[in-house]
C-alpha cells in the first residue's frame, strides 16, 4: 500500500468505527452511505446504521509489495489485525472482533466476504483467498459488524468490496514500482464511458523473491467491466481472472530464528490458485423510490497445494527393515498395500502433502429496494433472496521421502496408503446449495430516531460423496432464521447514540464435516477421513455506542466515536490436534465469547490530517475443554491440555492502537503511521500455558511528489525502525528434526517472523 494513512475527512461521518478518505467512497448529496445487503443498491445513510462501520476508498488501497486491501485494513480499521501464520503477504488471517477470515482450511471462518455481491468465501471450507480480489479495480470497501442480511459466516461481521466501472472512474493510470527483496509490481487501470456504454479494465502483476529463504511469490490479476446505461435500466458484465503462485513457509522454532530470522523450518509450502469468474448484474428503476437489482455469476477455481513437513515415519521397532508411523505405530504401506521399506535407515524422513481442489460455483440474487414512505413516515426497505451453489472435487495424497540438509523434501516420493489407517489418499466430491431470503427495514420514527429491523432465513444442503470408498459419504441439511434490531438517535446536531442486537450463524463446512472423528483424525490442513455430524454455530451480538462530529473555524473538523460490543457464540467449532503426528479433527467445543471496546478520533485542519484508534478485544472460551496438543510443552504426560472458562482464544490481539499523521501540500505528500499491538496465545495453546507471541510497535513512512499534472513519484518505507517482531505462532516437533544452524534445539515454540525494514519506490502516470 503506497498511501499508508487514512483521514477522517467527512463531517458527515458519525459512525463508531468510521474512517473516511477524501473523497469518501460512496456519497449521495454529501451524505456517506453504506450497503446493508450483499447486492449493491441497498444503501443507507451511514449515521442511521445501528452498529460499527468502517469505509475505505480507492486512494487508500495503493498497491505495493503486499496486499493493498489487507494492508489498509490492518493500518487503519479499529479492531482489525492480521495473523500471518504462513508468512505470505496475501495469505494472512484477517481477524475482526476475534473472528477470522482465512485462506487456510481448518480455520473457523467467522466473517462473510463479498466482492460486488459475489461471496468470496469458497464453499468447500468457507476459506477466503485474498489474492483473488482484483485490487487494481477496487473502488471502496466497507467493514460492518454482525448483520444477518449478509448470510452465512457473518458471525463477527461482513466485508463488502465494490469494484470500479467506466461510468464512475473514467481515465487511466499506469504504475510501476520496485523494492526490497526483489519486489516488482506493475498495474494498469483505464475507464471510459459514452452516453450508454462504459468500459473499465484493470490488471496487475507482482513478483517477489520473498525476504525469507525459499519464498518466491507471483501474482497476476485482471478485471474488466462492460456496462450499459439506458432509461430505467443498467447492466454490467464483470469478468475476473487470476493466476497466482504463493509461497508461505510458516513458523520456525524460536531457537532457529535466534540464529537466522530468514530461516524456514521445512519446505516447500506453496499454493497455486487459478480463477475465472463472470458476473452479470442489472438494475431496473421502477420509480424514483423503487428499484430492483438482480445478479447472476459463475466461477471456476483450481487450487493446488504442496506442503513439505517432517514425518513421523521411522524404522519399526519389531522389524527395522520397514517403516512405521512412530517406531511402535501402524506399519506404513504403499498404494499396492505392501509395507514401505526403510529406504533411509533411521531417517530423517519427510512427507509431502499434496492437494488438488477444483470448485465450480454459480449463483443468483435478486432484491427489491424501496424508499417510499410508510404510514407517513420516511422508510427504507430491502427485500431479497439469494442462491449459491457449487461442486467441488478434492484430491489429497501423501508422499514419503527424505528430509534434505536444508529441511526440504527429497525423493523417492512413495505414495502412502494405509487403508483404514490415518494416512491414505482422499478423493471427495462435494455439492453445496445455500438459499437465503432476507429483509431489512429502517423506519424513521422521528427526524432524530430511526428503527432498523432485519431478518434472514438460510437453508443449507451439503452432500459428500467419497470417491475412493464410503467413509466420507454424507448428506447434511441446516435451517436457520436470524433476526436483528437496532436504534439510532440524534441527541443533538453532531452527537448521536446507537444500540443494536443481531444474530448470525454458520454451517459446518464440508471440510469440517469430513474430519470430525477422534477415531479417524486427519491432516490439519488437507485430509478428510470421517463424517460424523457437527452442530450449526450460532452467535448473538449486542453493541452500543456514541459518535460525534464537530466543525470548527478554518476547515477544522473532528470526528470521534466510542463503541462497545459483546458476542456470545454457541456450539463453536474448533480444530483439535490428535495424538497422531500431524493429524487432528474438528468438534463443537461449546460456548465462546468475544467482547470489547472500539474508539477512534480523527482530525482535519488545513493541510494536516491525523487519526488515532484503540480496540480492546477479549476473546475467551466459556466451556471447559480437554484438548490434545502433543507438541505443547505445557501439556500433560498424555499430550493433553485442559482449557478453563476465561482462557483466551489463540491468535486474537487483546489491545491494539493505531495512529497516523500526514501533510498534503500542493505537489507533495508525506505520511507516517504506526501500529501498537499486544501479544496473543500461540496456535495450539488454547489453555494459555506458554509465553505468548510477543507484542510489537511498528511504524511506516510513505510519500509522493507530483512532477507534473500526470506524473507522480512515490515511495514508502515499511517497518521503519527495522523492528524484529512476529505475526503468528504455533508449536513444531523441533526435537525430532536436526537444526544444523541451532544444534541441540528442542524448544517447540515457533514464530512467524515479520519482514524487516523494506523500501519501495515507483512512478505513477495518469492519462
Amino acid at each position: 500500500m503506497r498511501r499508508g494513512l487514512l483521514f477522517l475527512a467527512s463531517s458527515s461521518c458519525l459512525l463508531p468505527v468510521c474512517v473516511l478518505a477524501a473523497p469518501a467512497p460512496t456519497e449521495v448529496s454529501g451524505v456517506v452511505v453504506v450497503g446493508r445487503a450483499p447486492l449493491s443498491g441497498a444503501d443507507l445513510a451511514a449515521d442511521e446504521v445501528p452498529g460499527a462501520v468502517t469505509t475505505l476508498g480507492a486512494d487508500d488501497l495503493r498497491p505495493g509489495a503486499g496486499s493493498a486491501l489487507l494492508g489498509a485494513l490492518e493500518r487503519q480499521a479499529p479492531g482489525v489485525s492480521l495473523n500471518n501464520q504462513l508468512g505470505e503477504a496475501y495469505q494472512p488471517d484477517l481477524i475482526y472482533r476475534g473472528f477470522e477470515a482465512s485462506p487456510l482450511q481448518g480455520v473457523a471462518q467467522g466473517l462473510a466476504i463479498y466482492v460486488d455481491g459475489v461471496r468470496l468465501n469458497q464453499p468447500f471450507g468457507e476459506t477466503v483467498n485474498w489474492d483473488l480480489v482484483p485490487e487494481a479495480a477496487i473502488k471502496s470497501i466497507t467493514l460492518q459488524g454482525a448483520n444477518p442480511t449478509f448470510g452465512l459466516n457473518a458471525l463477527g461481521g461482513a466485508l463488502a468490496v465494490r469494484l470500479k466501472t467506466g461510468f464512475d472512474d473514467p481515465g487511466g493510470e499506469l504504475e510501476a514500482s520496485a523494492g526490497s527483496f526483489g519486489n516488482r509490481h506493475a498495474e494498469l487501470q483505464y475507464g471510459v464511458a459514452g452516453d450508454h456504454l462504459g468500459l473499465f479494465v484493470g490488471a496487475s502483476a507482482l513478483h517477489s523473491l520473498g525476504w525469507r529463504r525459499f519464498s518466491p511469490s507471483t501474482l497476476r490479476q485482471a478485471y474488466a467491466d462492460l456496462g450499459w446505461r439506458g432509461g430505467r435500466w443498467s447492466v454490467d458484465l464483470g469478468l475476473t481472472g487470476a493466476d497466482n503462485r504463493l509461497t508461505g513457509n510458516g513458523p520456525a522454532p524460536v531457537e532457529l530464528l535466534a540464529v537466522d530470522r530468514r530461516a524456514v523450518f521445512t519446505h516447500p509450502d506453496q499454493t497455486h490458485n487459478r480463477l475465472g469468474q463472470a458476473r452479470l448484474s442489472t438494475t431496473y428503476r421502477a420509480s424514483s423510490e423503487v428499484s430492483i437489482q438482480g445478479q447472476l455469476y459463475a466461477a471456476r477455481l483450481r487450487q493446488q497445494t504442496i506442503n513439505g513437513d517432517a514425518s513421523g515415519a521411522t524404522a519399526c521397532a519389531a522389524d527395522g527393515s520397514i517403516l512405521c508411523l512412530d517406531d511402535t505405530g501402524p506399519i506404513l504401506t504403499d498404494a499396492a498395500g505392501a509395507p514401505i521399506p526403510a529406504f533411509n535407515g533411521e531417517g530423517p524422513y519427510a512427507a509431502l502433502n499434496t492437494t488438488a481442489t477444483t470448485t465450480e460455483r454459480w449463483g443468483a440474487g435478486v432484491q427489491l429496494v424501496s424508499s417510499a414512505p410508510v404510514a407517513g413516515l420516511a422508510n427504507d426497505l430491502t427485500l431479497g433472496a439469494s442462491l449459491d451453489a457449487g461442486r467441488t472435487a478434492f484430491r489429497a495424497d501423501t508422499l514419503l521421502g527424505t528430509l534434505t540438509a536444508d529441511r526440504g523434501f527429497g525423493g523417492p516420493g512413495i505414495a502412502v496408503d494405509q487403508r483404514g489407517g490415518p494416512i491414505a489418499p482422499v478423493g471427495l466430491a462435494v455439492s453445496t446449495r445455500y438459499v437465503g431470503v432476507y429483509l431489512t427495514d429502517t423506519a424513521h420514527l422521528t427526524p432524530a430516531l430511526a428503527l432498523t429491523a432485519s431478518g434472514r432465513f438460510d437453508h443449507a444442503e451439503l452432500k459428500l460423496a467419497d470417491q475412493l470408498g464410503t467413509a466420507l459419504n454424507g448428506d447434511h441439511r441446516f435451517d436457520r432464521f436470524n433476526p436483528a434490531v437496532g436504534l439510532t438517535y440524534r441527541l443533538r446536531p453532531g452527537l448521536s447514540v446507537y444500540a443494536g442486537y443481531a444474530m448470525a450463524s454458520r454451517t459446518p463446512t464440508p471440510a469440517e464435516l469430513s474430519c470430525a472423528s477422534p477415531a479417524a483424525p486427519c491432516s490439519l490442513t488437507n485430509f478428510f477421513v470421517a463424517d460424523p455430524p457437527l452442530k450449526l454455530v450460532t452467535a448473538a451480538t449486542w453493541e452500543a455506542g456514541l459518535r460525534g462530529r464537530r466543525q470548527g473555524p478554518a476547515g477544522l473538523a473532528l470526528n470521534w466515536s466510542l463503541g462497545l460490543f459483546r458476542t456470545e457464540v454457541r456450539d463453536d467449532i474448533s480444530r483439535v490436534a490428535s495424538d497422531v503426528f500431524g493429524r487432528g479433527f474438528f468438534e463443537n467445543v461449546g460456548r465462546t465469547r468475544r467482547q470489547g471496546v472500539e474508539a477512534q478520533a480523527g482530525l482535519m485542519f488545513g493541510h494536516w490530517r491525523g487519526f488515532v484508534t484503540y480496540a480492546f478485544t477479549d476473546a475467551t472460551f466459556q466451556t471447559p475443554l480437554t484438548l490434545a496438543s502433543p507438541d505443547n510443552p505445557g501439556a500433560d504426560a498424555g499430550g493433553l491440555i485442559h482449557v478453563r472458562p476465561g482462557d483466551h482464544i489463540p491468535d486474537v490481539v487483546r489491545h491494539q492502537a493505531k495512529v497516523g499523521v500526514s501533510y498534503d501540500a500542493a505537489h507533495w505528500r508525506l505520511a507516517l503511521d504506526a501500529i501498537a499491538a499486544s501479544g496473543h496465545p500461540l496456535g495450539g495453546d488454547q489453555a494459555n500455558l506458554t509465553p505468548q507471541v510477543p507484542g510489537y510497535v511498528v511504524a511506516n513512512l510513505s510519500g509522493s511528489w507530483r512532477l507534473t499534472r500526470s506524473v507522480e513519484l512515490f515511495g514508502a518505507v515499511e517497518n521503519l525502525t527495522d523492528r524484529h517482531y512476529a505475526t503468528g505462532g504455533a508449536f513444531a516437533p523441533t526435537a525430532s528434526v536436526a537444526l544444523v544452524e541451532a544444534p541441540g534445539a528442542r524448544n517447540p515454540r515457533s514464530l512467524t517472523p515479520a519482514p524487516p525494514r523494506s523500501v519501495e519506490a515507483g512512478l505513477r502516470m495518469s492519462f
